[in-house]
């Protein structure tokens, strides 16, 4: 019993403290962007006509974005 109570209470640290190592990419919003990338400056977003912007990796794959062929 003193074991699961450990358990679920490092369980529910991990899941409160995840936040913050979330990992954070760079999006165009461009009519045709379809790609994140780790870095502001790859080579990937030099035809960028929108500005960039900053989102969670999480964020970026629920818009359906995949990674950059330049940073694989």
């Amino acid at each position: 019993m003193k074991h699961t109570i450990i358990l679920i209470a490092l369980l529910a640290y991990t899941s409160l403290s995840a936040s913050k190592f979330e990992s954070y990419v760079y999006i165009c919003k461009g009519k045709s962007s379809k790609k994140y990338h780790y870095s502001p400056n790859c080579r990937g977003l030099s035809n960028c006509s929108t500005d960039t912007y900053k989102v969670s990796l999480s964020r970026a794959r629920q818009i359906n974005r995949t990674l950059c062929g330049w940073e694989d």
